[in-house]
């Protein structure tokens, strides 16, 4: 299944360089494959844009920081298969 948020990932990817340069450790508001927001927290982030009048699921929020750990999540479980 292919997310709806693709192609403002792929904004992110492409332009991640500039955005980190100019807001480096914020989070960043990514709808339509443009920057709408920066904000000091995810959840600053996710509150505000939504206030906005922007649906939950239609935009993209990011933290800008340099490589790939910024986008690379890891969710631990205590989940045991057998």
């Amino acid at each position: 299944m292919e997310s709806d948020l693709k192609p403002e990932f792929e904004f992110y990817l492409a332009n991640q360089k500039d955005l980190v340069k100019k807001y480096r450790g914020r989070f960043v508001v990514i709808k339509d494959c443009k920057v709408i927001g920066d904000y000091a927290s995810e959840l600053d982030a996710v509150q505000e844009t939504v206030k906005k009048g922007h649906a939950l699921g239609t935009f993209l929020v990011q933290k800008c920081a340099p490589g790939q750990d910024s986008y690379t999540q890891v969710f631990h479980s205590r989940a045991a298969f057998a």
